[in-house]
């Protein structure tokens, strides 16, 4: 059995179960967030190792010992929407009881939910990938603006970027989107002690590689824009599958495996020398997109991963 932990209208992880299904696998496909308790029940009895349980949903009856391996994608948060006190106390007790006891299964994850959680951290990331050996734009994390202009001065132009995607709403009332922008010396102001801030001497480049890694196989497309950040507008984007530029494919698996993880969504900016620049790595990462794109086989070779230990 391999279990899949995702939303129900996650299409990337559809492209995956598509791949695991021509091949006979059995397959049960669960959102811990949503089916939780209303659609699914769980019982498992830890006093032996492994441990012994059964997680039923509307459609499946899956023994934990029988489960192989597990692909974490993008399960719903518990407990999703805005809650109240006694939901978000059922929701905490949900996730570390049913998250709990899923994560503890003795088997193959892709990737272990706590290994992406730590791994999510930009911090964290910008420090393993200067032990990876990579270049790593010089990075202010601050909430003192005289800080923030003294680094402006010493490396402008700078850039900024939030520490984590979080939802925002703009003075609209819309949903709104923040990329990475360009900041200006004048623009720094007392705002910037109200929380954390990340700053970056921006990368001259000339393109952009996004890099994804499944195991040990490596993904790498470059991508063309006249865009400082490519994501905001996907159809001013240019796609070329090349090969990594020197030591970056070896780079990507020692960092992944400096954090656990065995999939990695990396991007770099190429500077006009033909360096790759690390910027962030995403541990679970969009990459459906790209293979429609380019015909990269990324769910096959994710597909071919949870495969693995599977007998």
């Amino acid at each position: 059995m391999i279990l899949v932990l995702t939303c129900l209208d996650d299409s990337t992880a559809d492209m995956v179960i598509g791949h695991l299904n021509k091949r006979d696998a059995r397959v049960a496909r669960f959102d811990p967030g949503v089916d939780f308790p209303g659609d699914a029940e769980l019982s498992a009895w830890l006093g032996r190792f492994p441990p012994r349980g059964v997680l039923t949903t509307r459609s499946r009856r899956i023994p934990l010992e029988e489960v192989r391996a597990v692909y974490y994608r993008r399960p719903t948060p518990y407990p999703p929407g805005n809650p109240s006190y006694a939901e978000r106390f059922a929701g905490t007790q949900a996730r570390f009881g049913v998250g709990g006891v899923l994560a503890a299964l003795p088997c193959p994850y892709v990737s272990h939910p706590w290994a992406v959680t730590a791994a999510e951290y930009k911090p964290l990331q910008l420090v393993t990938a200067r032990q990876a050996g990579f270049e790593v734009p010089a990075t202010l994390i601050t909430n003192r603006v005289d800080d923030a202009r003294v680094f402006a001065i010493e490396h402008g132009p700078i850039v900024y970027k939030p520490l984590r995607a979080t939802p925002y709403t703009g003075p609209d009332g819309e949903p709104a989107t923040i990329w990475t922008t360009q900041v200006e010396p004048d623009e720094l102001d007392e705002t910037i002690n109200h929380t954390a801030h990340l700053f970056q001497a921006r990368v001259d480049k000339k393109a952009d590689l996004r890099v994804t890694v499944v195991g040990k196989r490596v993904f790498c497309v470059r991508i063309d824009s006249d865009l400082l950040d490519w994501r905001q507008d996907y159809d001013r984007l240019s796609y070329m599958v090349v090969e990594p530029p020197p030591g970056l494919a070896d780079g990507c698996l020692a960092y992944l495996g400096k954090l656990g993880l065995c999939f990695g969504a990396f991007d770099f900016a190429l500077t006009h020398d033909g360096v790759p620049v690390f910027l962030e790595c995403n541990p679970n990462g969009q990459w459906g997109w790209l293979e429609d794109a380019t015909g990269l086989p990324i769910a096959a070779a994710i597909a071919d991963l949870l495969l693995e230990e599977v007998p």
